[in-house]
């Protein structure tokens, strides 16, 4: 069991993403409009869902997830964070997201997805860090069917994938808006990027960059935030 913000917890399946600076950093570089209806596309164990009711009790967030373990230990946190009414879980596949939402029902989008391309060369990865059924266009595709017009799409992803988000955010009329780069030490490479993409929106990007630690590693006023310090 791992220990989240303002007394919240929650319990992860063998298989699943662990709770990682992944999912915390996106949970903060998200921003949410006035009583958001999130949807959070792979949502696993629903990681990213307790992180943002944890900060918001005004959302209410739905996630969609192909894994029926990690589906069910999603439902099981809402419960046991008496959050039911709040976070809700749907097993199924995002490929077919059409017959599961009408277009438009949601004022957000949320991905942690997997970040290693499927493959041969990958078939010793575990099915949830690999994106035999979670590839960019699709997640795109997705994201841009629960849109409302104007709502926006919140990834994390690897910086040497930053091209190819923007060419399915141009692809699906999700036009990035905010990028971070994110550095684990201030004088080291990007390790991971955040993009907030809307739908229709109008060119215009504005650009972060954050570190974790400093060049002595120790950690930054960003870190402290992040994990609440």
């Amino acid at each position: 069991m791992e220990h989240l913000h303002n007394g919240f917890t929650i319990e992860l399946c063998p298989d699943s993403f662990p709770l990682s600076t992944d999912s915390i950093a996106l949970a903060h570089f998200i921003k949410l409009p006035k009583n958001a209806r999130v949807l959070d596309l792979g949502s696993g164990c629903g990681t990213l869902g307790l992180l943002l009711c944890s900060l918001d009790s005004r959302c209410t967030v739905q996630g969609i997830e192909l894994s029926e373990n990690a589906h069910k230990m999603a439902l099981h946190n809402a419960q046991a964070n008496h959050i039911s009414h709040s976070l809700n879980s749907v097993c199924g596949d995002l490929r077919n997201i059409p017959k599961i939402f009408s277009p438009g029902s949601f004022s957000c989008c949320i991905s942690n997805p997997p970040y290693f391309s499927a493959g041969p060369q990958s078939q010793k990865t575990p099915v949830a860090r690999r994106e035999d059924c979670c590839s960019l266009p699709e997640l795109f595709s997705a994201a841009a069917w629960a849109l409302q017009y104007g709502g926006d799409f919140f990834i994390v992803h690897r910086p040497e994938r930053l091209a190819e988000l923007c060419a399915c955010g141009a692809k699906y009329k999700l036009e990035p808006k905010r990028l971070l780069l994110l550095r684990h030490r201030q004088d080291g490479p990007v390790s991971l990027i955040l993009l907030q993409c809307r739908k229709g929106g109008k060119p215009g990007l504005i650009w972060e960059e954050e570190s974790l630690f400093d060049s002595e590693g120790t950690p930054t006023d960003y870190y402290r935030k992040l994990y609440h310090i």
